[in-house]
């Protein structure tokens, strides 16, 4: 019993401070990604973006990233990057834009980590994906542990 209560604050300390992410908030102005539970942050990340990343995206091949409300559809252990979340993107409304301009949306938009063939310690400094949002491999770790599929990400200007 008495090694059970010395190991008590070890073990508290191993948990989340925070019930859920609920919500995955990033804003491209400030290249930054929170994870949410509720109204309250519980990490912050630093974000590389598509090689043109102003404006919303509007079709494949034009470098940007998207903006507005997705959700996290799915996760792949085994992408060409430390990790990756799959965002729903092209959603209906995206669809429907690219079709009356008559391009493709794109798709395989992801937040996801460094190239497979990049060491964990090296960042790519610039925005260099084709619309995805990159982070550092411990960054992507952390957040594929913390966020399910269903989670919404917001993604604004």
């Amino acid at each position: 019993m008495r090694l059970s209560l010395l190991l008590l604050p070890v073990l508290l300390a191993a948990q989340p401070a925070f019930a859920a992410v609920d919500l995955i908030r990033v804003d491209k102005s400030e290249r930054k990604l929170w994870l949410l539970d509720g109204a309250t942050v519980v990490r912050e990340y630093d974000i590389q973006l598509g090689t043109n990343p102003e404006g919303p995206k509007e079709r494949e091949g034009d470098g940007r990233t998207p903006e507005g409300r997705y959700l996290i559809s799915g996760k792949n252990p085994n992408s060409r990057f430390t990790l990756s979340l799959r965002v729903s993107y092209p959603d209906a409304d995206d669809r429907a834009a690219a079709a009356q301009s008559g391009v493709s949306p794109g798709g395989d938009i992801m937040v996801h980590g460094q190239p497979n063939a990049v060491p964990d310690f090296f960042v790519i400094p610039t925005d260099w994906t084709l619309g995805c949002i990159a982070v550092s491999n411990a960054a992507i770790r952390e957040i594929y542990d913390l966020v399910d599929v269903g989670t919404p990400i917001e993604i604004l200007p």
